[in-house]
């Protein structure tokens, strides 16, 4: 274990000097105050994991202090010590803020075991609290990269509805992150210490299904060996996203119907009402308005659902986002490969906003993914682009363009990828000139028939070095 830095605040030396010298022996830090009021400047001026301190001082009561402390510097780490135990005074205690109780008299293992334990009690609500703002971090609109006027509005409506516990619907095309929206709402609402749980309503059977949402009771089923509690239950305080809800079964939607309106549901084989406190947030890339219309969806499940709409826009929708979210992914796989990327040409990024992302935001990153995977270059360049988007098999495809825009546009694409592939051919051949010739470039332009002067043009044009290419070649 790391050295534990110790403030013991005592007005009996021999206490000090025990403290200190148990606790030197197992390596941690120790200091020792012997007055109330030195010890709470101490405290407040900070860099002690764990203080011990005695209740009946001198000057300052013990209880006056730990309420200082709260007041003035909550999060500090006290143990109380004191020769009075009583149920009431450790109460008291916890109450003003203190970790723990520590009884006196107390042998050398109790003194030991109190500051230890304390100190992993610090641990773990410090990385609790870590990851809570990790948590927090992650899904805050910092980490939804958009700045387009829709986005932004997004945010906003985010920010009015997340502190209430109404109901939201997120309408958008697969892949456009509803549910990285649907954490958003959660982690600003009060329920964001509670649990996030989502759950796909397309993957499951019916029957599985209510019993995943429900739980179920020993012998419901065949397999059902026990009883199990469902995600109502384990989302108790917190927020339920049911994606694809518009693939919920006519007998799913009335049982969810009955949750939105009396928070009471029932186990799957049981005849017992439980009730839930779970605030639903609820996806779909279907009309569900369109769908009540066809009757396929409950209109009345429907007006329950859709008290707050949300709608997403498709990429195609907001195109000045997608170089934000093009640089943030390339980084995001940087770090997960390793790698050192310096970004996109300017074709390059020119290719990722016209084209059309069916896939949206998840396609976009899918394609940036594999480019960082796959290059071996400083840049991700046009080609690398048009191998990954497939775009020369859209070029020789049987899809006639319907515009002189679309025909001036497969044009010019058409054009970027032949000077592409030239401008690759003629390093290639710079290369090749001059490694058959030792670098040396005299020899290098004789023997592919060109004047010298323009064979260093080009190699200047290319940024290509004869010195550069020998070293290279050296080191190889």
């Amino acid at each position: 274990m790391e050295p534990i830095r110790t403030l013991v605040i005592d007005d009996e030396r021999s206490i000090c000097e025990a403290c200190r010298s148990v606790l030197s022996k197992r390596g941690h830090i120790v200091d020792v105050r012997m007055t109330g009021q030195a010890g709470l400047d101490t405290i407040l001026g900070g860099g002690y994991e764990i203080t011990l301190l005695d209740m009946k001082l001198p000057d300052l009561d013990g209880m006056e202090i730990l309420r200082t402390v709260q007041k003035e510097k909550p999060g500090e780490h006290i143990v109380v010590m004191t020769g009075y135990s009583t149920v009431q005074n450790a109460v008291e205690a916890m109450k003003l803020g203190a970790l723990d109780y520590l009884a006196k008299p107390f042998d050398d293992d109790q003194l030991v075991l109190a500051v230890e334990r304390g100190a992993e009690k610090k641990r773990l609500m410090e990385e609790n609290l870590y990851l809570r703002k990790e948590l927090l971090d992650r899904y805050s609109f910092e980490n939804i990269i958009g700045e387009t006027p829709r986005i932004l509005e997004i945010f906003e409506a985010i920010r009015k509805v997340a502190p209430t516990d109404s109901t939201v619907l997120l309408y958008g095309e697969s892949g456009t992150g509803k549910e990285l929206f649907a954490r958003a709402v959660h982690s600003h609402s009060e329920r964001s210490r509670r649990p996030f749980i989502p759950i796909d309503c397309s993957t499951l059977a019916p029957g599985l299904l209510e019993s995943e949402l429900f739980g179920h009771v020993k012998g419901a089923f065949t397999g059902a060996l026990q009883d199990k509690a469902g995600i109502f239950a384990a989302a108790k305080k917190g927020t339920l996203f049911l994606d694809d809800v518009a693939n919920l079964s006519p007998e799913l939607q009335a049982k969810l119907l009955r949750v939105l309106e009396s928070k009471e549901y029932k186990p799957v084989g049981s005849d017992q009402i439980l009730t839930t406190d779970v605030r639903i947030i609820a996806a779909t890339n279907k009309d569900l308005g369109q769908m009540v219309n066809d009757g396929a969806f409950r209109e009345d499940l429907y007006y329950r659902l859709n008290v707050f709409p949300i709608h997403l826009p498709p990429l195609r929708e907001r195109k000045a986002d997608i170089p934000k979210l093009a640089y943030h992914f390339m980084r995001v796989f940087c770090r997960k490969t390793g790698k050192r990327l310096q970004g996109f040409t300017d074709d390059a990024l020119e290719v990722l906003v016209k084209h059309p992302w069916p896939g949206n935001v998840r396609e976009l990153k899918n394609v940036v993914e594999r480019l960082v995977i796959m290059t071996d270059q400083g840049v991700l360049s046009f080609l690398d682009l048009m191998h990954h988007l497939q775009a020369r098999r859209s070029l020789e495809e049987d899809r006639v363009p319907a515009t002189m825009e679309q025909l001036r546009g497969a044009k010019r694409v058409k054009k970027q990828i032949l000077e592409h592939a030239f401008t690759n051919m003629e390093k290639a051949f710079l290369m090749q000139a001059l490694e058959g010739s030792g670098g040396n470039i005299t020899h290098a332009a004789a023997k592919v028939g060109m004047q010298r002067s323009n064979f260093s043009a080009l190699m200047k044009k290319h940024g290509i070095s004869a010195g550069g290419q020998a070293k290279k070649k050296e080191s190889e």
